[in-house]
């Protein structure tokens, strides 16, 4: 997984409920990927946090392309706070405040943000993300096959822009239809070019973001994938759209995963993870259990954490913890307040009989049994085994079938907590998860 672009959080939050939140706990990330120059492309997703398809494409962009050629920016999660909502928009849809927006509105900022990134004058295209109703058509089927739907199209304000580069925006709108439907899940699926010609009166597209660009000099985008589709499949068509746009501005890419509606699926719902404290934590999230009992969190309050995908938050919600994953809550945490050790990084581990030496908020693969070398002043306490005549549970070879499996950490009973106490301070977790398939030690801090 690609964690460059991972940032780190603070989060000090005490929330009674996530509705009483201050909007500004969720600024919005600028993610720059290649190298800087004069012919940016900006990708905006999350404008709108009900339509996942576009910032779901975004955040991977940021996590899982590599730019060897080029320069783009992404903003994968420009109205955090409507995301973790799962609403159009709490203070009103952000996309209708380009205008004119006065400055007591909670979105003032971010859109102010947002409109200098857009005017930079690195940025050449912008391209804006939605999931749109049905699916447009030029004449009228039925209700979900219309000229008034917005689905599978790549929008445009007009035709043309008068500017030096990217201003034949119909022309490079079909490149782009045709690109995207050379590889259609379904012929039903097909993209058209929809020009919204704002310019003749449109008063409710004057307001959005795409026609702020054009009248700043900027080719601008939309990009629609039908809320009829998966999240996948509308992720999917994203990223061939985007893909092509970075194509025809000479943006060269390599992605980590098979551009395919499935490999997409896996890639969205378990190539995620958080790390808290330094990494003395780390927690794939692919499968975690919706609860986690007695999770150590700092006696402050404060949870460090770094998420491998900009869409991804915590929470503190009454005596909870929740992380966010997009309009998903993956898991809540019961927290075990402690003070943190930040000294011991390293322990000693037999691992099916090979000794080894593991850092803390390591992930390691057990085919039969584990143990725990014993460390001077080292507490060992592994979260679901019970042993009567051991306080400290460093020393014993331990088998998955004497772990209780309500106490995993993943719904399908592989993964386990073992976690070191130093005196009263909470030192670190590594994670043992049972796998007869593989006998190698993976994800090392994920």
């Amino acid at each position: 997984m690609n964690l460059g672009i991972l940032r780190l959080f603070s989060l000090i939050i005490l929330l009674t409920t996530l509705v009483s939140a201050n909007v500004k706990d969720f600024d919005f990330d600028l993610i720059k990927k290649g190298q800087e120059d004069q012919n940016t492309l900006l990708i905006v997703g999350g404008i709108q946090g009900d339509e996942p398809g576009g910032f779901m494409a975004a955040s991977l962009i940021a996590t899982h392309y590599k730019i060897k050629k080029g320069s783009v920016w992404i903003v994968p999660n420009l109205n955090f706070y409507s995301i973790i909502k799962r609403s159009r928009g709490p203070y009103g849809d952000m996309n209708r405040k380009f205008a004119r927006i006065p400055n007591s509105d909670p979105d003032f900022s971010a859109v102010q943000r947002i409109k200098k990134y857009i005017s930079n004058e690195k940025v050449k295209l912008i391209l804006n993300l939605h999931d749109g109703s049905g699916f447009y058509r030029k004449k009228h089927i039925n209700n979900s096959f219309s000229p008034n739907r917005w689905g599978q199209s790549a929008i445009i304000d007009q035709a043309k822009l008068d500017i030096k580069t990217y201003g034949n925006l119909e022309e490079i709108s079909k490149q782009v239809c045709k690109h995207v439907n050379s590889k259609l899940i379904r012929k039903r699926d097909i993209y058209h070019v929809k020009n919204t010609k704002t310019r003749l009166g449109d008063k409710e597209m004057e307001k959005t973001l795409t026609y702020y660009a054009i009248n700043n000099g900027k080719a601008a985008f939309g990009n629609e994938a039908s809320k009829q589709l998966p999240l996948h499949e509308r992720t999917y068509y994203h990223l061939l759209a985007i893909e092509k746009y970075m194509d025809i501005m000479g943006i060269e890419f390599e992605r980590t995963f098979k551009l395919e509606p499935m490999a997409l699926k896996d890639v969205i719902d378990n190539d995620i993870s958080i790390s808290f404290y330094n990494n003395k934590v780390t927690l794939p999230l692919g499968e975690i259990r919706n609860f986690v009992g007695y999770f150590p969190i700092s006696k402050d309050g404060s949870l460090e954490f770094i998420p491998s995908n900009p869409l991804m938050t915590v929470i503190k919600t009454g005596d909870l913890y929740s992380i966010h994953y997009g309009n998903r809550r993956v898991a809540r945490l019961l927290p075990d307040y402690f003070d943190i050790d930040k000294e011991e990084k390293k322990v000693q581990m037999s691992i099916d009989g090979k000794e080894q030496e593991i850092e803390m908020g390591s992930i390691v693969n057990v085919q039969n049994d584990f143990l725990v070398k014993p460390k001077e002043n080292i507490r060992v306490n592994i979260i679901g085994y019970v042993n009567k005549s051991k306080s400290n549970e460093s020393g014993l070879k331990v088998r998955k079938d004497e772990i209780m499996k309500r106490f995993s950490l993943d719904k399908k009973g592989k993964i386990y907590r073992v976690e070191f106490y130093k005196e009263d301070k909470f030192s670190g977790m590594i994670l043992v998860k049972f796998d007869n398939n593989d006998l190698s030690m993976v994800l090392n801090n994920y």
